[in-house]
């Protein structure tokens, strides 16, 4: 009886081989799970990124898209109100970011300003409720008055980490009907389309980053173009 219970259980070897077969597990499965995790932080991180350069490309085209012919009067005959400059742009839409395109009317403003910490430029925007032509007023000079973009409130990022970002605007000579790319814009007739020429500060193949895109501005309404009023007789065909 003594001799059997003696055979009975294992030794202080085989117990160290044992606890040390399961740590290795332990760690190995912690170190998997940590991998995963890593990997999946990582692709949301990217899919942020993406999604973030696809949010601003399509809030450019659609407040652009929604550009509304509104006058402004600066001491002489009413023009309309849309100032370009090759780093910066006024303009009034029906599509806002808080709102879409079911909102009121919004007064829009990029600009170009230095990027953080002096590397590159970023291009910021701001959105104001606009009231009415009066509200435009501020406007009027050969500068209008952007303040101190990205530092004052209301402004926020829509592309950062650039190393150029230039705006130009295409235009139709009602005379000739030819067209051309000019930097500077302010006419009574609104541009065929504004391109945004931007390139990253550092090209990653990897991930979307913002690039050039040029947006068409389609008008149903040309300014100060007067219509039929219902009390008017037929056009004839």
């Amino acid at each position: 009886m003594r001799g059997r219970r003696n055979r009975r259980g294992v030794t202080l070897l085989e117990l160290l081989i044992a606890v040390t077969l399961v740590s290795l597990l332990a760690v190995g499965m912690l170190l998997a799970m940590r991998i995963g995790l890593d990997a999946m932080q990582k692709t949301n991180q990217r899919f942020a990124a993406n999604r973030r350069v696809l949010g601003a490309q399509k809030a450019l085209y659609q407040q652009l898209a929604g550009m509304m012919p509104v006058a402004i009067r600066c001491g002489g005959p009413p023009v309309l109100f849309m100032q370009g400059t090759p780093v910066s742009m006024q303009f009034v839409s029906s599509y806002s970011l808080e709102e879409a395109a079911r909102g009121t009317p919004r007064l829009l403003e990029y600009a170009v300003i230095p990027g953080e910490a002096g590397q590159g430029v970023r291009l910021v925007a701001r959105e104001t409720l606009y009231t009415g032509p009066s509200a435009l007023g501020r406007y009027c000079g050969p500068a209008p008055p952007l303040g101190r973009p990205g530092l004052e409130p209301g402004w926020f990022v829509l592309a950062d980490r650039l190393a150029s970002c230039r705006m130009s605007y295409q235009v139709r000579d009602p005379e000739t009907g030819a067209t051309g790319w000019v930097p500077l814009f302010r006419s009574t007739i609104a541009p065929i389309a504004v391109r945004f020429e931007m390139r990253p500060l550092q090209a990653d193949l990897a991930q979307l980053q913002m690039a050039s895109m040029t947006v068409p501005l389609r008008l149903t309404r040309q300014f100060r173009e007067k219509y039929a009023d219902m009390d008017d007789p037929p056009i004839p065909r």
